[in-house]
């Protein structure tokens, strides 16, 4: 039940709703009779969509492949920010990324290979995966293999901010979500079952 022609769809930019658009069109494919498969990357089942999206059809399978701390880049945080992320992020120098979360990615990636072949799925999602390219744990590479040896009916979605010009010019269809005004700025911190 795959289809005709599946094509590569991409959710980046800056604003919030890449992965609550693609949490959406992964129930749209359900109520289709579509087979889904949700990777996370760089998350932890700690999200509030982890407590009802396992139980909604047998046809979707989420996994989450991340660590509960987040990375980020020494060069992108401020001293000032850095010093509140210190313990709640592990921070690398560019060029250096932590060897762990690189082996952790790949596994995740290896598993999407896979997954996008063996046309098991119909669409499949890896969310935050240009967030993992940005931060070097995922060779952008692997990423356009994926992309170029994917079976031709299966659907691919790939969500996260900073994605790279290279994956935007191999696409097939791409979303910026451009932040035009965020409560952030006001010091709202994420809620549940609103960004968390």
């Amino acid at each position: 039940m795959s289809f005709k022609k599946g094509y590569v769809q991409v959710y980046t930019g800056n604003g919030k709703g890449k992965t609550t658009a693609a949490i959406g069109l992964a129930i749209r494919a359900l109520g289709a009779g579509k087979k889904v498969l949700f990777l996370q990357f760089m998350k932890t089942n700690t999200y509030s969509e982890h407590k009802i999206l396992p139980n909604i059809s047998p046809n979707l399978t989420i996994k989450t492949i991340g660590k509960p701390f987040f990375v980020a880049r020494k060069e992108d945080l401020d001293p000032e920010i850095r010093a509140q992320w210190e313990n709640k992020c592990v921070i690398f120098e560019p060029g250096n990324p932590p060897q762990e979360y690189v082996d952790l990615i790949s596994q995740g990636i290896e598993e999407a290979k896979k997954a996008l072949q063996n046309q098991e799925y119909d669409l499949v999602i890896l969310d935050e995966i240009n967030v993992s390219m940005y931060f070097e744990l995922a060779p952008v590479k692997k990423v356009l293999e994926l992309i170029e040896e994917k079976s031709p009916e299966v659907e691919l979605v790939l969500t996260g901010r900073n994605c790279p010009q290279e994956i935007i010019d191999r696409a097939d269809l791409v979303t910026e979500m451009r932040e035009i005004k965020h409560y952030y700025t006001q010091g709202v911190q994420a809620r549940v079952g609103i960004e968390n």
